[in-house]
């Protein structure tokens, strides 16, 4: 069966993050027995960690189970957006065409259509979401039904199907962490950047930044995320990517920036539907769509950024 190839560099960052990871979980443990007041930080943790043994199993051990997970990934994200935001009964049908688009993406992604890629879902499928509405002669809320529809599925399956676009960038385009090495570059930054805008705003925040849509965001958690993710971003960066300082750099500061607004993004969305969590899926985190929310930001940002400073060709069935 097809693997990908896991450099030493790779593998050092893995352990890396395992054993950071542990031993922050012991950290925790020791202040729960201190009375500390951290259960909802040690339940984050645990769930952080079965999301990093999921995602290294899969990726490490071959080519269709990393797309498996990912279409997975998808699949959950579209069915939690499904299931706080209004549908109507005629709309049905359409959603269904609308998880169809999940395996069909990503066959077109592992043969290498990238072209088709980028024109399935924002056009093919797009045209295809409204010729079924159309023919269905339900006018009542058309608009607001198709836009919703079609919001789902440029976040939830366009934006997350850039993951399974980086795994099939050619090795010889980063030989430092081939394509699994770039897939968790993106994966650690958008992370990092998360924990830490969380963690200096619990710690430092006072000043918020769009109270209206996101009451717990502030400048502090939102300035101290960037340059986190910035300093983060020039340490990894030789392990997993052919980036130079500078490129690091620029990737992790604009990165950084575009997973605050993925994130503060969903939660307008669900501020207006009313809704706190898309789910309770994963403990500590709520939903699929609450922790991986910057990746729809990121995750095409971060492809096209490394296209653009290492043009890269990648060709059907290459």
């Amino acid at each position: 069966m097809e693997q990908f190839i896991i450099t030493p560099t790779v593998r050092i960052v893995l352990i890396g993050l395992y054993i950071f990871l542990f031993a922050l979980m012991g950290i925790f443990k020791i202040l729960q027995i201190m009375k500390k007041n951290v259960d909802n930080w040690l339940i984050r943790t645990r769930s952080f960690i079965f999301i990093t043994i999921i995602f290294t199993v899969a990726v490490c051990s071959c080519v269709v189970g990393a797309y498996l997970l990912i279409g997975l990934l998808s699949y959950l994200a579209l069915k939690e957006f499904f299931s706080f935001t209004p549908t109507r009964t005629t709309d049905r049908k359409v959603i269904l065409w609308a998880y169809c688009s999940i395996p069909i993406q990503l066959y077109i992604i592992y043969s290498h259509w990238v072209v088709l890629f980028y024109l399935f879902i924002p056009l093919y499928v797009f045209l295809l979401i409204t010729v079924r509405m159309v023919i269905a002669s339900n006018t009542d809320g058309f608009l607001k039904s198709l836009a919703t529809i079609q919001w789902g599925l440029m976040t939830s399956v366009y934006a997350l199907g850039y993951l399974a676009l980086i795994l099939t960038i050619p090795f010889k385009y980063n030989p430092a962490g081939g394509s699994v090495g770039l897939l968790f570059y993106i994966l650690l930054i958008t992370v990092t950047n998360d924990f830490m805008q969380m963690f200096c705003g619990k710690a430092f925040g006072k000043h918020k930044i769009i109270p209206k849509v996101s009451p717990n965001k502030t400048w502090e958690g939102f300035l101290g995320g960037v340059i986190a993710t910035t300093i983060f971003s020039m340490v990894v960066a030789p392990f997993l990517t052919p980036f130079s300082s500078l490129q690091a750099a620029f990737a992790g500061f604009v990165l950084a920036i575009a997973g605050f607004f993925g994130d503060v993004a969903m939660s307008a969305v669900k501020r207006d539907m009313g809704v706190k969590d898309t789910s309770s899926l994963i403990p500590g985190h709520g939903g699929v769509l609450d922790r991986f929310d910057s990746l729809i930001f990121t995750a095409p940002l971060f492809f096209h950024y490394f296209a653009y400073i290492n043009p890269i060709v990648i060709a059907r069935g290459h």
